[in-house]
Order: C-alpha cells, then sequence, then structure tokens
C-alpha cells in the first residue's frame, strides 16, 4: 500500500504493472497468469513475463508449469488477435491511415508498404516478436491485417513464445531465486544470440538446399 501511495496517480502504468504481481502472491496467481496471457497480445501492455516470474518466485519447482502454461494461452491470445486483424483486413487498415494523410504524406502508402514487407519478412517478424521484448501484440494484429498465413503464424509463435517463457520457467526450476538475477541481467543478450544463431541457421540451410537443388 505504501508503494502504491508513492506512485503518482497518472503514472497508469506503474499501476497496472503493480496490480498484475500482486497476484502472483494470491491463490488466484495461476488464473490470473492464464487471463493476462491470453489478453496481452490482444491489448494489455504488461508483459506476461512478469506474473511468470512473481509465480516462479514462489514456488521454482512449479517453474516449467508455469512458463508452458503461459506459451500456451499467449499463443492462443496472440491468434485472437490475429484474427481480428485478419477480419479488419489490409484495406480498410489502408484506407483509415490514407484519411490521415496531410499533404504530399500519403500514409495509407506507408501502411500498405509495411504489410507488404511483413509478409516478405513473416517468419522473422512473428519470431522476434515472439521471442524478445519488441510487442507481439503489435505483431499479432500486424500478422492478420498483412494476411500472413494463420497456421505459420501459431507454428512460429508456439515455437518462440515456449522458449521464451518455457526458459524463464526452467531457469527457476533449476536455479530458484538465483534465476530472477540472471534473467534480469542477461534476457536481452540471450535474445540476440538466439535470433543471431537462428539467422545462421537458416541461410545454412538455404545453402545446403541449394548444392541439392544446382
Amino acid at each position: 500500500m505504501d508503494n502504491e501511495q508513492k506512485i503518482a496517480w497518472w503514472h497508469w502504468h506503474k499501476h497496472l504493472y503493480n496490480w498484475v504481481v500482486h497476484w502472483a502472491d494470491t491463490r488466484f496467481g495461476v488464473l490470473a497468469l492464464i487471463l493476462l496471457s491470453i489478453t496481452e497480445p490482444v491489448c494489455v501492455p504488461i508483459p506476461a513475463d512478469v506474473l511468470v516470474i512473481g509465480l516462479c518466485l514462489g514456488k521454482p519447482k512449479n517453474g516449467i508449469k508455469y512458463g508452458l502454461t503461459c506459451s500456451f494461452f499467449s499463443v492462443l491470445g496472440g491468434t485472437i488477435a490475429f484474427s481480428l486483424g485478419l477480419a479488419i483486413g489490409p484495406e480498410r487498415v489502408v484506407h483509415f491511415f490514407e484519411q490521415l494523410s496531410v499533404g504530399p504524406i500519403h500514409m495509407g502508402t506507408k501502411v500498405q508498404q509495411a504489410l507488404e514487407l511483413y509478409q516478405k519478412y513473416d517468419f522473422w517478424a512473428i519470431a522476434i516478436s515472439a521471442l524478445t521484448p519488441v510487442p507481439y501484440m503489435l505483431f499479432s494484429w500486424l500478422g492478420g491485417m498483412a494476411e500472413v498465413s494463420l497456421v505459420k503464424f501459431i507454428g512460429i509463435s508456439v515455437v518462440f513464445r515456449t522458449i521464451r517463457f518455457g526458459s524463464e520457467g526452467l531457469l527457476f526450476y533449476l536455479l530458484g531465486e538465483k534465476a530472477r538475477r540472471l534473467i534480469e541481467k542477461y534476457f536481452n543478450i540471450a535474445t540476440i544470440v538466439v535470433i543471431i544463431l537462428l539467422a545462421l541457421i537458416v541461410l545454412i540451410m538455404k545453402k545446403v538446399g541449394h548444392i541439392f537443388t544446382g
């Protein structure tokens, strides 16, 4: 309560963050994790990691369960956001931003180009947003608006959301409290390394494919 009083009322994001985290200390922690995991990719600006970590701090040996639960429902939420974006469609989005254009700047054209880039690099857009702090919510909506493959979106999301949240839970399962310091200190570096390794694997696979098809 004291911490809440020290936060200015207009810092709504911090209040929301504290409200989310407090559920880890209640008997409704897992239910709160499920709800946050589903709603985060749709409309909630608080990453589900905070609740995964909060729950893992209380029961480190349940870390894998918390991580996998978060992964599953996060992909479900991402699929909901994707479906909503798909229902809106690229034409409505481009038209909407075109109406906001001022002078020689045609925002609709820029949005169209952005959607085309998403289609071209859909694997990387989905993978990076699912694994890193880049907003998964934004890229879930855009994936639908860009009309990329739903099966591809779900498949990539399952792999990389599981890597993200599952590895957090696994670290707590293996290391307990020490895992929090490792995550806070090395999370961003680790995700960059994973993306680089993934890019190298894709490059090698393409080279090998050319050898056998050439």
